[in-house]
């Protein structure tokens, strides 16, 4: 268990509560301290002479703890202390020109063999060199913003809220704006921390207060800030449609700067220990309507500890006159997105698949999304417009492959069809006939002997398919065979056989007991 540190505070409440009682036990009991501990300490008003029903110490029992107990003001005589600082005037006034106090005095101690307390060489420091103190000088008050000009945005962890409808646990995130002249808040809860769920809580925020302030400033979110750079910060392009739509400057803050945004900074413990702990709620909806109501019953109607003023009342006297107006469409809330272009042709955007142009395969897009479209950039170029398509859909483009590589897509039986058609009489026949059987490989040869017609013409195809038909084989190697030896000029129907001989009708017993011997003539 820790010692604990006594302050001079705490001795004065010792040494004056035993004065007026002189019981060492009540004082111990009532201060809720060690009997030993209240012995040591009025030991020293003792030897003084300073005794229960004699006067206290003129100057008070917190001087006479600080004459008779130096170590509560350092661990060392202060002038001592002081004494040993002074030795390193010089370094530490060199070393300050280059790193921080705490820096200096770390370096001296090590390098040096400096024997003192930090808190005793920031004592010397404040002395002789007040500018070496960064962050403890005098703090400079900003000015109260003007009314209208100024929102600042935060967003938070809320809390594990209980779902009825799936029976599990959800984490849900709270987003808060504050108006910095009057203080008046909008909160909004979400489940999603995501980027359309950041563009939808700043139209509902601008719809709440019924106008738009001059500038919002916010910490450096992805879904708002995509690179953090004090003078040339980057903004999700979603967020910067926002931003123009309605009118505002974007303003972020600082990283690590969390006095740039000082108004909003702490609203969100305020909320989570003010609107949420202890309380139930029976659905998503029921939350934010009550947060609304939070808003104005409960925050709005607090005495602000800053500006003295009733939140929501002010806002409705001054603030709400000033603000920007709204927009007569609403917004249509965007989102934004990067997918390389794969081999195929194809990105794929929250679960689904989008052709673009082979020319692109390789390289990232920006890609804008709707509830109904897919728009999709390289840089300020428009590259695609897609229909959205639900989760593991697909929406593709021929003409975004390469030709050669579209044409075997393309020539499905029905394309091949019309395209045998115009080709010639021939053409289509051998096709039709091709295509009566439902296989692939057919499908290959009708394709297949539709390509002869690139090579050899349409006319020496047409009488080629009819010299095959002719000859009962209207395959794509017949055809291909007839072309490449020019036999489609030739007679197009094959000469009839020579008959061997009658036939003879009357069966094979009629015919073995005629005595008929076979290669004998039977002609008299």
């Amino acid at each position: 268990m820790a010692r604990r540190r006594f302050s001079v505070r705490d001795i004065d409440e010792i040494l004056a509560y035993w004065h007026q009682t002189g019981s060492i036990q009540s004082t111990a009991t009532s201060l809720g301290v060690h009997r030993g501990t209240v012995r040591k300490y009025i030991q020293l008003a003792k030897d003084r002479g300073f005794l229960p029903g004699a006067p206290p110490p003129a100057q008070g029992w917190a001087a006479f703890i600080r004459e008779t107990v130096p170590q509560l003001v350092g661990r060392t005589n202060p002038s001592e202390a002081m004494k040993r600082v002074a030795l390193f005037h010089q370094a530490i006034e060199e070393g300050l020109t280059q790193t921080n106090a705490a820096t200096v005095w770390q370096r001296l101690r090590d390098e040096q063999g400096l024997k003192t307390s930090l808190t005793s060489f920031y004592r010397y420091i404040h002395q002789h060199f007040p500018q070496g103190l960064k962050g403890q000088g005098t703090t400079v008050r900003r000015e109260e913003p003007t009314p209208g000009s100024v929102a600042e945005v935060d967003y938070g962890l809320l809390g594990m809220w209980p779902d009825p409808t799936s029976g599990r646990m959800r984490r849900l995130y709270i987003f808060i704006m504050v108006l910095g002249y009057s203080r008046h808040m909008f909160v909004l809860v979400t489940p999603h921390l995501d980027q359309k769920s950041w563009v939808k809580a700043h139209v509902l925020a601008f719809d709440f207060f019924g106008g738009v302030p001059t500038r919002v400033v916010l910490d450096n979110l992805k879904t708002g800030v995509l690179k953090a750079d004090l003078y040339d910060p980057q903004f999700n392009r979603g967020y910067a449609e926002l931003a123009k739509y309605y009118g505002f400057l974007i303003d972020p803050a600082r990283a690590r700067k969390p006095k740039d945004k000082p108004q909003v900074e702490r609203m969100v413990s305020y909320a989570r220990a003010s609107f949420w702990k202890g309380r139930s709620f029976g659905s998503l909806e029921e939350i934010n309507t009550s947060a609304r109501q939070w808003c104005l019953e409960v925050a709005g109607q607090r005495v602000h500890g800053t500006t003295g003023k009733r939140p929501h009342q002010e806002f409705l006297a001054v603030e709400q006159q000033v603000l920007g107006f709204l927009p007569k469409e609403p917004f249509q809330v965007t989102t934004w997105t990067r997918a390389k272009v794969g081999r195929d042709c194809h990105i794929q955007v929250d679960r689904a698949l989008y052709s673009i142009p082979y020319q692109y395969v390789g390289k990232t897009l920006e890609v804008r999304l709707t509830d109904h479209l897919v728009e999709c950039f390289q840089g300020e170029e428009l590259v695609k417009v897609h229909l959205r398509e639900a989760p593991r859909g697909r929406s593709t483009r021929l003409e975004d492959y390469p030709q050669e590589k579209a044409q075997v897509l393309k020539e499905k039986p029905q394309w091949c069809r019309e395209r045998a058609k115009s080709l010639g009489p021939q053409v289509s026949w051998v096709v039709e006939s091709l295509l009566e059987q439902p296989t692939q490989y057919r499908l290959r040869q009708a394709r297949g002997v539709l390509r002869l017609s690139e090579r050899y013409g349409q006319d020496r195809l047409d009488a080629a398919c009819g010299r095959a038909k002719a000859f009962g084989d209207p395959s794509y190697r017949t055809i291909k065979g007839i072309l490449e030896k020019g036999l489609e000029r030739q007679l197009a129907f094959p000469p009839a056989p020579r008959p061997l001989g009658g036939a003879y009708l009357h069966g094979a017993t009629a015919l073995l007991s005629s005595g008929w011997v076979p290669g004998e003539d039977r002609h008299e």
